[in-house]
Parts: C-alpha cells; structure tokens; sequence
C-alpha cells in the first residue's frame, strides 16, 4: 500500500503521524513550497509518477491539493480542513483535475479559524459531483491542528472502510 501524504502550507508530517501513517504502507511525502510554487499539484505528481499511489491524505493547503490529486489519480483520499474555497497563496489547479475519486473523507473542526468549515462545506456543494462518495466528518470543539490521537483514529478508521469497500467490490 502507498500512501501519499502531502503537507500543509508551513507544516512536515511529523514524526509521530509518519509512525502512524507506515504501520498501513509505505508513505510519500514530498517537501513543497507553496509560496515559491504555484503548480505544487503538477509538483506533487511529478514527485510521484513513477510510483502506484493507493491512498490520498492530506491536510489545509494539503488537503486543497489532495483534494485535486485524488480526483486527477482516481484514487481514494482522508483529508484535514482542506483550503478549498480561499487559500492565502495562490496555486494553479491543473487542466486535468476534473476527474473524481471513487471515495473521499473530509474531516473538519468545527472550531476552526484558519480554514472556515463553512467555506469547505460550501465549496463541495458548490462543485457536487455524483460520482463520489463522501463522508464528511464534522468534529465539534477541534480547531485547525490535528491531535496525533484523533489523527490515529482517523486514519485507522478510514483505512478500515477502505479495507471493507475492497472486500465488498
């Protein structure tokens, strides 16, 4: 299993959620700079094209830009308070992001003030596709950073919906 992690706009994965993230496959990870780079998604598959992503995940500005690679791999994806409506950097979406992902889960705090939960819930709304399955969790007192517990329990969760999906295809 490979997982693609990518980063928000002035955060790593750290340490302790990479742990997390390799007891479930092999993680990627590529180091961005958002500021100095406009085409971080075209970036981000680059960095990638030779390897088979499984697993999307991502989180703020990470979370807009795993939000288009899933959609342009197809591929399934566990996102934290993507910036998808209003980022603070600008950043290119490619041409070819309009495919979709089979399945996509959203995690959102409630109490969060970087990233409006509104906003996000608006943009996805907004730009509805039929095609995927969504399950947006929407976490009331979290603000924008993710404890490394609930991070855990996320991922474990999400990997084993993904694991019951497979069986059941």
């Amino acid at each position: 299993m490979n997982i693609l992690y990518i980063h928000g706009l002035d955060s790593k994965l750290s340490a302790e959620k990479r742990e997390i993230l390799e007891r479930f496959g092999n993680v990627y990870s590529p180091d961005l700079n958002y500021y100095e780079d406009k085409n971080a998604i075209d970036t981000i598959l680059k960095s990638i094209s030779k390897v088979e992503i499984d697993i999307v995940m991502g989180s703020s500005m990470g979370g807009f830009a795993g939000f288009h690679v899933a959609n342009i791999l197809g591929k399934p994806a566990l996102l934290y308070n993507p910036a998808l409506r209003y980022r603070s950097v600008e950043q290119n979406i490619p041409e070819n992001a309009s495919n979709y992902t089979p399945h996509m889960h959203i995690v959102l705090g409630q109490k969060d003030e970087v990233v409006n939960p509104r906003d996000t819930m608006d943009y996805l709304m907004s730009n509805f596709n039929p095609v995927t399955h969504f399950h947006l969790h929407l976490v009331p007192g979290m603000g924008h950073n993710i404890p490394v517990e609930f991070f855990e329990n996320e991922v474990t969760s999400f990997f084993k919906s993904q694991s019951i999906k497979k069986e059941g295809s």
